[in-house]
């Protein structure tokens, strides 16, 4: 008996079926475009661009929305121009050509928002340019050739910039504006995608600590190697300043002792001479005030007036017999060793020699003396520091490793994984062919700064790996990096199906593709167009095409037209409502001559459109 589930679905279910997945695909993108927002995905968003006697154009302002803007019009029409002008005020090179003939000077200004890089902040700290709301990136062009630049209205290098805009502003069909194609990128993008950022601050912070410990072991086997070579001369300098027992003061106590000794006849002679005329001689004065005072005291009896002086009178006989005692004692210890001043005399030679060798007077010699003392000691602390370091390093070396290998273990994975992606995406892009790589490589080293399986390698800022995105777009070709692939139209796609492949974990900058619908169409358009629109609601987009399946994603359509003024060419850009946009996209279709099929068409695309 057959069973329900045999019997085919009825049209009308198949109906329901699609609208629900339809309802499913619109519920999901918008909450993708929802988290999007709330987790600031967006790193910029361009909200206008304003250009002035720029080629053929001579003023026009162009507002921006979020999500995609397609920018269609014909050949001829000034498409390029744009993008010359966008590239001009990223800093690209200028070129007085470039200005509208008859003026004097060409400007560009694009108005950036929610600008959310700390790259950027730092740049524009280091450049002491005030950060605002807005971020307004101003190029001027004179006709003779001079250029200037400005950003937030403070004027700024060329090279300033160039790197800011660099960081915004992703504009693919030029290559010097692929960020992608840069290899020292890669390895940030892997990490990004892989989710490795745990194990590369973890070997950032050991790599820090490891260099840190060598430039501080560096920094003593210097000292050492000093000390070293220092040793001989400073072991025989602190010897010979140990020997002559150097003592503060002690130049001046052996010149006074000296003069002493030389001078002891002298003295004796002139301390007895003193002694007697003070005390011991005949007519001495303590005999003198003696019999003086006597006499005053005679005088006071009789009359009182003399009382007054008969203290002052005592005093001077004190001092007279106090002198007298000093002198008398002096003279008894006056040394006249003849020995002890010999002595005394070499002692002094010692130090002047000493001080003449080394052109210092003696207090310094002490000084000097304590700090070779200090320097000789410090080789064995040296030794024992050195050691410390040694062993710090070696464990911060096994620390290193350990974490290098584990960083590229899960950069290998993620590789994997990101080839499968990014094949998958091309194929659908119409590269069916492609082989994506991800080059993993180690650069071995004897005196590398970490050990893999018994060998050395070279320890980078970021791991042990260098890591290159490298493709073939045709079989039977071997992978070779990003940058050597000639074809603008699959450099954009490559581009693309990274893009799309990394916008999940990377805060990609504001992309503007140019040639990225160049040898497609039908089935591989539309394709690109809805990675395009999916991409859209993590990053701005902005991309130039002449494709309709493409043209009919855009969230913003703008024209671009030539037309005649006054006998001069001008261009300038629409912004299409939404029945404009239709026979914009039918145009694309089936040319100049609009027809119904090609409206229902167009019309049909854009609903298919507005449904994922």
């Amino acid at each position: 008996m057959d069973s329900v589930c045999s019997k085919k679905p009825s049209a009308g279910f198949l109906v329901v079926q699609e609208r629900r997945g339809k309802l499913f695909r619109l519920f999901f993108w918008r909450y993708l475009f929802f988290v999007a927002n709330a987790h600031k995905r967006y790193l910029a968003m361009l909200q206008s661009l304003y250009i002035k006697n720029f080629a053929l154009i001579q003023e026009l302002s162009i507002e921006f929305r979020p999500g995609l803007t397609i920018i269609t019009g014909e050949t001829g029409a000034g498409k390029s121009i744009l993008i010359g002008a966008l590239s001009l005020v990223l800093g690209e090179r200028a070129s007085s050509e470039l200005v509208r003939s008859g003026t004097s000077k060409a400007v560009i200004e694009a108005v950036l928002r929610e600008v959310c890089s700390e790259k950027i902040e730092g740049l524009l700290g280091a450049a002491t340019i005030e950060p605002g709301e807005e971020l307004i990136l101003r190029r001027e062009l004179s006709s003779g050739g001079q250029s200037r630049c400005f950003i937030n209205d403070t004027p700024c290098t060329v090279g300033l910039l160039k790197q800011v805009g660099e960081l915004l502003i992703d504009l693919h069909g030029q290559h010097e504006h692929q960020l992608l194609l840069h290899s020292e990128t890669h390895e940030a993008l892997l990490d990004d995608f892989a989710q490795a950022t745990p194990e590369v601050t973890a070997y950032k912070t050991t790599r820090s600590q490891l260099l840190g410990e060598q430039q501080q072991l560096k920094k003593l086997n210097k000292e050492a190697a000093e000390i070293l070579e220092k040793h001989e001369m400073l072991a025989f300098q602190l010897n010979e300043l140990n020997a002559l027992e150097l003592k503060s003061g002690e130049e001046e106590s052996i010149e006074t002792e000296i003069t002493l000794l030389e001078n002891a006849e002298t003295l004796f002679t002139l301390t007895t001479s003193l002694t007697e005329l003070l005390y011991e001689g005949e007519h001495s004065l303590y005999s003198a005030i003696s019999s003086a005072l006597h006499t005053l005291e005679k005088l006071a009896g009789i009359d009182k007036r003399f009382a007054i002086h008969i203290e002052e009178s005592r005093t001077a006989k004190s001092i007279i017999d106090e002198l007298a005692r000093f002198t008398r004692s002096y003279s008894a210890d006056i040394d006249f060793n003849l020995p002890r001043l010999d002595s005394l005399r070499e002692r002094q030679l010692q130090l002047q020699r000493i001080s003449k060798k080394y052109h210092r007077p003696i207090q310094e010699l002490i000084v000097l003396r304590d700090e070779l003392q200090g320097q000789i000691s410090l080789e064995g602390d040296l030794q024992e520091e050195r050691e410390g370091r040694e062993e710090a390093i070696t464990r911060l070396q096994a620390a290193l490793s350990q974490e290098a290998t584990l960083l590229s273990s899960k950069r290998q994975e993620g590789a994997r994984r990101l080839e499968r992606l990014i094949e998958r995406q091309l194929a659908e892009l119409g590269i069916p062919h492609a082989t994506f790589k991800v080059s993993i490589t180690h650069e071995e080293h004897p005196e590398g700064e970490l050990s893999v399986d018994g060998k050395n390698f070279r320890a980078f800022e970021g791991g042990y790996d260098r890591i290159e995105f490298l493709i073939s777009t045709n079989p039977g070709e071997i992978p070779k990096p990003l940058v050597k692939v000639a074809s603008g139209g699959e450099i954009s796609r490559v581009m693309l199906a990274l893009k799309s492949a990394l916008a999940d974990s990377v805060r990609l900058p504001i992309l503007v593709f140019d040639e990225i619908d160049t040898g497609i169409s039908g089935r591989v358009a539309e394709s690109v167009g809805k990675s395009l629109k999916r991409l859209s609601l993590l990053h701005q987009i902005i991309a130039i095409t002449h494709l309709p399946q493409i043209a009919a994603m855009g969230d913003l359509h703008l024209q671009v037209q030539k037309f005649v003024q006054n006998d001069r060419t001008l261009t300038q850009v629409t912004p299409l409502d939404h029945q404009s946009r239709l026979q914009a996209i039918a145009q694309l279709i089936s040319g100049e001559k609009i027809s119904a099929a090609s409206l229902s068409l167009a019309a049909e695309l854009v609903g298919g459109a507005a449904s994922l």
